[in-house]
């Protein structure tokens, strides 16, 4: 098993979202429906992290999987 996730891409995804819809990010980066889960985590020990949205806007969820603000892209990619 692995403790390192996938770096899905060098940047954030913009995601319009929904107030009150919840969101599941993929964190282990191995998801073909990229920035959320699809279940590719199932041998590893990562676990998708629920984000529920609080207001119907835009949002940058993390690309690199290495954001200390996860799911929400902080800038780590540019450290990559």
């Amino acid at each position: 098993m692995t403790d390192t996730p996938n770096i899905a891409q060098k940047g954030p995804f913009a995601v319009e979202v929904e107030e009150g819809k919840n969101y599941f990010w993929c964190a282990c980066g191995k998801s073909k429906n990229q920035p959320f889960c699809d279940g590719s985590h199932k041998d590893t020990n990562f676990r998708p992290v629920k984000y529920t949205a609080e207001a119907s806007k835009k949002v940058f969820f993390c690309g690199c999987k290495h954001s200390a603000n996860k799911p929400l892209c902080d800038g780590t990619h540019n450290k990559l």
